[in-house]
């Protein structure tokens, strides 16, 4: 993520410069160094969120030329995915509702289980809150939570709006979302381990840290001691900021259990285990018809006829690395793909309609691959 040492004094430099024509303290400098120490995520939220208020403060050519040119540096350092997510989180997280949340959870496909379970929660954490204000005890139970379930089957999905829901009603102080792997949790070197966990965690307080995969911490059980360094740190984090934090575990059900049964007490410490069921071909396909619609596609009868057949082949030889909703973002990734090559050899004008349209000449063959 860190393309240069170049652009991190540059990054540092120009936050200065910007703080000194403000007439205020080294605040962006200090997000400046934040970021480039790698507790990335949260500084860089605070300094796009800065840089943000500033466009309104000031309207001055000169400061918008200033501004441009620190925001084209964290663009440089960073990479531009990372700042195009922060701010698409600052967009999500700023003031959303209840109300819309829920809205959102409603509008997923399927999962009508999982929305319940939220919903539950939510209702179960506003009534603890209320309790608090009349002077009576609250539930002990942590805000923790195991999600159940097979690839693409919308876990990472509701981790964000939980997350957002629990902003919302005041659970959680900030709401952001950090995702985790392996990679994030364990270093290379023997005692950087629980360093590296301690970072994350503070990185993501105030907010959820959603770790995929978590049995991969421990599928080296017997011979993986920074994966053991890693789940020690990890289970004592889970106490100390359990009124601040939330971190959701997420992987296959099977594998999940023997990742519980690794750490004494590290189960007890989730209280919510939510499971997520494989969608049905109804529900894949109407995953299909909704990313169409979210991408101004429209799929004629015959193609969606097509995709159905190509999805119900696809269930049928489902093998253990079946990806559900990917499969359906693979195979409009392709449909798309076919659809452009076959606009290409047209000669003359192409209407919107013919660029809107997916007919059933563009979806592949039953059986033929979807790219990765």
């Amino acid at each position: 993520m860190m393309i240069s040492e170049h652009y991190k004094r540059q990054l540092i430099k120009e936050a200065k410069q910007l703080d000194v024509a403000l007439g205020q303290a080294s605040e962006l400098e200090k997000l400046a160094q934040e970021i480039t120490d790698e507790q990335i995520d949260k500084a860089a939220l605070e300094f796009v969120k800065n840089l943000g208020i500033l466009t309104k403060k000031q309207s001055l050519p000169s400061m918008e030329q200033k501004q441009e040119k620190v925001i084209e540096t964290l663009y440089k350092y960073l990479g531009a995915s990372k700042v195009d997510g922060l701010i698409q989180d600052l967009k999500e997280s700023s003031n959303a509702s209840l109300d819309a949340l829920l809205n959102q959870l409603d509008e997923l496909v399927g999962l009508e289980d999982v929305k319940q379970q939220v919903r539950d929660l939510i209702d179960f954490n506003q009534i603890q809150q209320l309790r608090v204000k009349s002077g009576l005890k609250k539930s002990n139970k942590t805000m923790h939570m195991a999600f159940l379930g097979n690839p693409g089957t919308a876990k990472t999905t509701v981790a964000r709006i939980v997350g957002r829901m629990y902003k919302a009603i005041g659970l959680l102080s900030k709401g952001h979302f950090i995702e985790a792997s392996r990679t994030d949790l364990i270093a290379e070197y023997q005692g950087q381990t629980a360093i590296k966990v301690k970072r994350l965690i503070n990185r993501a307080k105030g907010g959820v840290l959603f770790v995929d995969e978590a049995y991969s911490l421990t599928e080296n059980d017997h011979s993986d001691s920074y994966g053991r360094e890693s789940l020690t740190e990890l289970t004592k984090a889970l106490e100390d900021y359990r009124n601040d934090l939330v971190v959701i575990v997420a992987g296959y059900p099977n594998l999940m259990e023997k990742f519980f049964d690794s750490n004494p007490g590290l189960k007890s410490r989730f209280n919510t285990f939510i499971s997520f069921s494989d969608y049905s071909l109804d529900e894949l396909v109407r995953i299909f018809t909704y990313t169409c619609k979210q991408n101004d596609y429209i799929a004629d009868e015959q193609a969606i006829e097509k995709v159905q057949n190509w999805l119900q082949t696809k269930l049928n030889e489902k093998q253990h690395d079946f990806s559900n909703g990917r499969l359906v973002r693979n195979l409009f990734d392709d449909i798309t793909l076919n659809q452009s090559k076959r606009l290409a050899k047209l000669k003359g004008h192409i209407s919107k309609e013919s660029l809107m349209t997916i007919s059933k000449d563009d979806v592949p063959q039953d059986g033929e691959l979807v790219s990765i």
